[in-house]
């Protein structure tokens, strides 16, 4: 059932994400505008096609990423933006373009997967090499913070065309991206995905406990780590094209769970990419027509949109414990 009912959003947000706009398509055309040449084909096919597909693997990533974090630190508030992940990457991006320097596009995602490494580097340090989850978490919102300080004073430093450019970035959008965008995010998917299969049985040990997973012979802070690594492996190059888009991270874990209570961590990875494309992809049509012709940044909406969704999602799943 809760298949169907992805598969039917799925169908929704592609219509409108293809069909909506100016100039509108009807949906009986939109296999014919799909490759054509006149002026409705080319804006489907280069404009509104690679951001919907690039809505989607976001999405999707940040939401595992999201449930990585999660449940190796086994705290349904762990999140990148509160690990220092999603600060340092956005810092990595951001500081060249204050300062005015040349970066090729494709230097990008290593410059925030530098800063997200950096951020979460801090972060173990401040906290001991994760040898408390509630530690990590704790000098995690610390490090967040004071990376978030560094963006503002870079903000201010910037001149009002650069600081235009730097406040829309860090609010996360998806404007202007084109296919060049979308393939700079496959060599990163191509690295993350064996990880995730390799990572997904040692987070359902890690859910136990320390000592239980000790126990089952789990080094609990190497594995800690590399859920660390490969969480940041999936944050960074997004972040990289698109952003800091806020709460998708938070939010899609626990629609994930809701949606498969009786579920373990190897079974809750794919739902919550599901979760997390879908509630991006959502979140871009408000951000592309709500104001038209004016764009605004899609992590505003899934900020606006993800944290009352996510306190409901919280207290229904203290009361379903209860």
């Amino acid at each position: 059932m809760a298949g169907v009912g992805a598969g039917a959003v799925l169908v929704a947000v592609v219509g409108c994400g293809l069909c909506l706009g100016t100039p509108y398509v009807p949906p009986t055309a939109l296999a014919g505008a799909l490759g054509g040449d006149d002026l409705a084909g080319v804006i489907v096919t280069e404009l509104r096609l690679p951001r919907l597909v690039l809505a989607l693997v976001a999405g999707a990533c940040l939401g595992t990423a999201g449930l990585v974090l999660q449940e190796a630190l086994r705290n349904p508030l762990a999140v990148p933006e509160m690990l220092g992940v999603s600060g340092g990457a956005a810092l990595g991006v951001a500081a060249p373009l204050v300062l005015a320097l040349s970066v090729p596009l494709a230097v990008q995602p290593l410059l925030a997967l530098g800063g997200a490494a950096l951020g979460g580097v801090l972060t173990l340090l401040a906290a001991g090499f994760g040898r408390s989850p509630s530690a990590v978490l704790l000098t995690g919102a610390a490090v967040a913070a004071a990376l978030q300080a560094a963006l503002l004073v870079l903000m201010v430093l910037a001149d009002q065309l650069d600081l235009q450019l730097v406040y829309r970035y860090l609010l996360g959008s998806l404007s202007a991206r084109t296919w060049d965008d979308v393939t700079g995010l496959w060599p990163w998917l191509v690295l993350s995905v064996p990880a995730l299969v390799l990572c997904a049985p040692v987070l359902g040990v890690l859910r136990l406990g320390d000592d239980d997973a000790r126990a089952l012979g789990v080094r609990v802070r190497r594995a800690r780590l590399g859920a660390l690594a490969l969480a940041i492996l999936l944050i960074a190059p997004v972040v990289a094209v698109c952003g800091p888009v806020a709460w998708v991270g938070f939010l899609a874990p626990h629609l994930a769970r809701a949606l498969r209570p009786a579920a373990d961590a190897v079974r809750w990875l794919p739902w919550s990419a599901v979760c997390g494309a879908l509630v991006v992809a959502c979140a871009d049509q408000p951000a592309r027509l709500a104001l038209a012709p004016v764009e605004t940044p899609v992590g505003a909406w899934t900020a606006l949109l993800g944290v009352p969704a996510g306190v409901a999602l919280l207290r229904a799943g203290r009361r379903a414990r209860r």
